[in-house]
């Protein structure tokens, strides 16, 4: 299709009267010429002045949808070049999602061959790892501290009981007195305002995500997202058929621009208390900024508070959920970091007028079980296990990321920069930027290191740092500083390669 033809076509089909948005018409219009081959693969689209000139729309609505399907792969642009549709036809799985780590097969166009658009960016971005466990995966908790013996006893103590009533689908919302142990442990740790009613029992925060945005999104919706970001939540949100906005953060935090202020979403996710992967903490100027946003344009925001129990410096941080007056933010967490992964109990808190609803639609879409579970972890929870078992782990935590910070700087000195280790699981160690970060995690897998490139979890490119994230919770004292010397061996040669050019070539300005 040349490119008047396709205005022409355009002009067709939008509809400014309609009451659906000029940059969602043209989103899925432009988007749908491209799956169904009316676009081919290598056409250069109009410059967005022509194309608005053309249609008679703003130009920054035409730039925001160029953006939007460059973010989701369907086009890209070539700097003096224009703006080309991509290849769709054949999807594999990114290098480095899968490859950077070893832990998945090269997904092929064969494997992929049935499934829908959404189903097959998925697979485009997959990062689960089929190994879990090791110096130096990230976000993940030592299981081995967890106190077993106090669980299985209080475990046992219910199937003797009556587990009749517990060995059926949960109740809507979940067992209730787990809901109200969660409730007044939040109240008191996170300064989370709830009572019982408001909480509702998930299966974990990728659940809770996915019963927002189907009760509070419609398909096409803008969702802001922080970039960098977490790419689990990141691809559940493209794969729902969300227009997602990446949004930079800074040490403040999110830091929405002039222009994203005047386009305000439908929802916005945030990781105030400890920013992943970064770690920084949003500052009150910013957490009141966003609160009175959401309360201005009627936008949700979702606190995902995913590991703020861990701090190192100082107390947690109380939640972005305390100062909300308008009950527009969503509070969402679980027990993987705090209890185990395996676990796979989260909760939401949901502003009051809306918590029946979210309690239903869980109950309606998911069928939920594990009421023998929710029932032991509720005794845990009140009894104050869990405060005590957190205290301790603080502690041991605290010690080995001193000994993975020493193990750095005994290696590198002050040559490399570590960022975010304050609290949580992980700290980033900051590298060059000529260093490939996903060809490390790579090699480094090889040799039996677990570690994530940090320029994996950017989805704009130019902003984009190099880094390792290393999570330092789940390994052993003694393991520390062995493993690490093996991953300064494979970080070491890639330096090196950066610092020494070739005979004849210049390093690249600005670069070590």
């Amino acid at each position: 299709m040349k490119p008047i033809a396709l205005a022409d076509w355009l002009q067709q089909w939008l509809n400014t009267g309609s009451g659906e948005p000029a940059y969602r018409q043209l989103y899925r219009l432009l988007r749908q010429a491209i799956l169904d081959g009316r676009l081919p693969s290598g056409v250069r689209l109009p410059s967005s002045r022509e194309l608005a000139r053309d249609l008679s729309i703003a130009r920054n609505t035409v730039i925001q949808v160029y953006e939007q399907l460059a973010i989701e792969g369907y086009v890209h642009a070539a700097s003096g070049k224009g703006t080309f549709v991509e290849d769709t036809s054949q999807d594999t799985v990114d290098s480095a999602s899968s490859a950077a780590w070893g832990d998945h097969a090269q997904a092929t166009g064969e494997s992929n061959r049935g499934l829908s658009m959404r189903g097959r960016r998925l697979m485009d971005r997959l990062g689960f790892s089929r190994r879990q466990y090791g110096a130096f995966m990230a976000g993940l908790p030592d299981v081995a501290e967890f106190p077993a013996k106090a669980w299985l006893r209080i475990q046992n103590k219910h199937w003797r009981s009556s587990p009749g009533r517990l060995l059926s689908y949960a109740a809507a919302g979940g067992y209730p007195p787990l809901r109200q142990a969660i409730s007044a442990y939040l109240n008191s740790s996170r300064s989370v305002n709830s009572k019982a009613e408001q909480v509702v029992v998930t299966t974990g925060i990728h659940q809770a995500l996915d019963v927002a945005t189907r009760l509070l999104c419609e398909i096409g919706d803008t969702v802001w997202i922080e970039d960098p970001s977490y790419w689990g939540l990141r691809n559940l949100l493209i794969s729902s058929g969300l227009n997602v906005e990446p949004i930079p953060v800074d040490g403040e935090g999110i830091r929405p621009s002039q222009r994203d202020l005047r386009r305000p979403p439908r929802l916005i996710v945030v990781t105030p208390s400890h920013q992943y992967p970064l770690g920084m903490v949003m500052s009150l100027a910013r957490r009141r900024m966003l609160l009175d946003y959401a309360r201005k344009h009627g936008c949700w925001i979702v606190e995902d508070d995913y590991d703020s129990d861990f701090r190192y410096e100082s107390r947690p941080l109380p939640s972005l959920q305390g100062l909300d007056s308008a009950g527009q933010v969503l509070y969402v967490g679980s027990f993987s970091k705090t209890m185990y992964p395996g676990l796979r109990i989260g909760y939401m808190v949901v502003p009051e007028r809306i918590a029946p609803a979210f309690a239903s639609a869980v109950a309606e879409l998911y069928r939920e079980g594990q009421m023998m579970t929710q029932s032991v972890t509720a005794e845990f929870v009140r009894e104050g296990y869990l405060s005590s078992h957190v205290r301790r782990v603080r502690n041991l935590y605290a010690q080995r990321r001193a000994l993975l910070i020493d193990a750095i700087r005994s290696h590198y000195q002050d040559s490399l920069d570590i960022i975010g280790d304050e609290a949580g699981l992980h700290l980033v160690l900051a590298l060059p930027d000529h260093v490939d970060d996903v060809e490390i995690c790579r090699q480094a897998f090889d040799r039996g290191i677990m570690v994530r490139p940090l320029s994996d979890y950017y989805l704009i490119k130019p902003r984009m740092r190099r880094g390792l994230l290393l999570g330092y919770a789940q390994v052993q004292q003694e393991q520390i500083g062995p493993a690490f010397r093996i991953l300064a061996s494979v970080l070491d040669a890639h330096i090196a390669e950066g610092q020494h050019p070739a005979p004849g070539v210049s390093a690249p300005a600005g670069r070590t």
